[in-house]
Formats: C-alpha cells, structure tokens, sequence
C-alpha cells in the first residue's frame, strides 16, 4: 500500500554537483493520464501472468533470484501502483457491455509490457521497474543507477536512535551520511533528530545525489538534510572534527564475487555501491581512518559490513591500527543473526 502523505515534487536540487540529474517520478506518484480498455488491460494481465508462471523455480535454482510465486506478488505490486482504478476489475468476469469500457492508468499499455518483460527476461530489478522502495516507513525513490536499500540497513537508525537516547547531546548535533545512495539514512536519521540537528549526505554519483535529493524534498527535510556530491568525506572537509555521528552502507563486496550475485543485483545495480576492492574492505578502511578526524570526541560511528569475517577484520583493525582513538567498538548482529554492523565511539 503506497503512503499518501508524501509530497510529490518535479524536480530537485542538489548541492554543488558537477552533473545535473533530474530523477524519475515513481510510477505510483506519476497521474492516471493514460488510458486503455478493460479488454486490453486484462489481456496485458493474463500475458503478464503466464510469463511470471513460466519462470517456475529456475531464477530460484539458478541463483536464488525470484520464483514464480514472487513475480505474481511483484505482478499485483505493479498493477497497485500503475492503475487509477481498483485492480479488483481485472478479477471481474468479461461481460460485453463493458469490455470496452476506459481504465485510466499511470503509464501507457505498451510501457506496461516493456516494463513486464524487463523484470521477467533481463531481470531488472523490480524496484528500478515501479521506481521506488518500501523502506522503515518511507517510499523511496530508486532508479537505475542507485542501489536499493536493503532491509537489514533499516537497523542503522535504530542503532543511532538507541545512541540518541543514551546521550541527548547527539540529538542536536551534525550527522554524516557517507555514500547515502538513495538518502535512505539521511532521511531516517533527519526524522529521529532534534530541532537543531542536520545530517549531511555525500555520495559520488550524480545519480545517487540527485535521486536523494528528490526522497529528501518529497519528505520536507531540506532544513536538515544537505546532500553533497563527492567521494567519502570530501564534501565534509569545511566541518572536520564537528560531526556528533557516521554513518553508512559502503561497498564491501569483493570484486570477485560481483559476477556471481543474483542476476538483479550483479547486472543491474551500480558497481560503484558494490565493488569493495580485492578484499572488499577498501572503503571500510577508509571510512574507519577518516572518522578519527571528522568525529568529535564521543562522537558514534555505525558501518555496514559483509558480515562475521569482515566485522572481526574491522574490529581488529580499530582496535590494532587505530588503537586509542575509539572506544565501546562492537559488532551487532542484522535481523539473520549474522554479525553485519560495527559501531563505536570516538574516544575522548
């Protein structure tokens, strides 16, 4: 069920990047103004399902991509957000009086069957095909070129809001977002912040800035969430050694194991949110060197990791490399039980 309080916007700004990028519109924010007959409409449905029937368990066996159980639960998403009208009408039994009747929809018939094929033949991602994401409780604007928030990133806030509440002095502070993609904590951690609090969201895509820019807008957050184009802290230069927080999802994937994502996550999601290094830990590192000048004394830090092995590599980094300048470094276990999150303080 799509959220309705969020204001639709045209276009967005973004602050001082080299490339501007006007986003996509999601396809549920976009007007019915399309229309098509009942009798072509449900034509596009009963194609569309035979080809979702058609996948069976081989995207699953191949490399645990969707069945067709999920594509027909994706089906019903997509007719959610591209018809104006109930889709309780495509369940109707076909009578001749108003087969020809007008359905207004979102985007055209013949969009509809591209959209369709993309997600079942090339495996595009399903969230790049409606172009958004269910996240926590927002609805977030995703696009090729932007990856898409994973559930088990939504445990960041809640460990920032726990360090929130455990110190008040971090609640009005300057907070960093670093690589935010589509602004996904940005956005979360603006909500749980005080009156005074800011976060600053950095990311060197174009993409990425300007499709985080539009989430922050949609959710009337540009008085607290700035987003600025670079790489890692460079944007965040002018405010070393302010920030009260660090946050971020990094690329931690190894290179050699790009090629053997599922399919829409290798072919289709950007590279530059994925590739790690040779060990995967490249920007982890750097993210863990950077902090020590950017944070204040006390300042919380909480990074995304692949999981166990590089969480305990990261740990005894900090611990060995960084001795002194953090402490309370932990790892924190994700909804799998799998040791996916470090975080810690800058030490006094």
């Amino acid at each position: 069920m799509r959220l309705s309080f969020i204001r639709p916007i045209s276009c967005c700004a973004v602050s001082s990047p080299t490339t501007l990028v006007k986003p996509q519109t999601p396809l549920f924010l976009r007007p019915p103004t399309f229309k098509t007959t009942l009798t072509d409409l449900k034509k596009w449905h009963l194609w569309a399902k035979s080809l979702a029937s058609s996948v069976g368990s081989a995207f699953l066996n191949l490399d645990n991509g969707p069945d067709s159980n999920q594509l027909l639960r994706e089906l019903n998403w997509l007719i959610e957000d591209a018809i104006g009208t109930p889709k309780s009408i495509l369940e109707q039994p076909h009578k001749s009086r108003n087969g020809n009747s007008t359905v207004l929809i979102r985007t055209c018939l013949d969009e509809l069957y591209v959209l369709w094929k993309q997600r079942v033949e090339e495996r595009r991602p399903f969230q790049y095909v409606v172009g958004c994401e269910h996240w926590r409780d927002l609805v977030l604007s995703v696009q090729e070129g932007v990856l898409i928030p994973r559930p088990e990133t939504e445990l960041i806030v809640d460990l920032v809001d726990e360090a929130i509440k455990e110190n008040e002095e971090l609640r009005d502070g300057l907070w960093g977002d670093l690589g935010t993609g589509s602004g996904a904590l940005a956005i979360g951690i603006a909500r749980i912040l005080g009156s005074k609090g800011r976060v600053i969201a950095t990311d060197l895509s174009p993409v990425a800035t300007a499709v985080a820019s539009y989430n922050v807008q949609r959710y009337d957050l540009e008085e607290k969430v700035h987003v600025k184009q670079g790489s890692w802290f460079e944007p965040l230069r002018d405010n070393e050694g302010e920030f009260v927080g660090l946050v971020s999802n990094p690329p931690y994937i190894p290179s050699k194991d790009i090629g053997g994502l599922q399919a829409e996550v290798g072919r289709h999601e950007p590279r530059l949110a994925l590739d790690g290094g040779a060990s995967g830990m490249n920007d982890l590192i750097h993210l863990c060197d950077g902090a020590v000048s950017m944070l204040k004394p006390g300042g919380f830090f909480a990074f995304e990791t692949n999981g166990d092995e590089q969480s305990k590599f990261l740990v005894h980094y900090i611990e060995t490399k960084k001795q002194g300048s953090f402490s309370k470094v932990k790892m924190v276990s994700d909804f799998a039980g799998i040791q996916r999150f470090i975080t810690g303080f800058r030490g006094r």
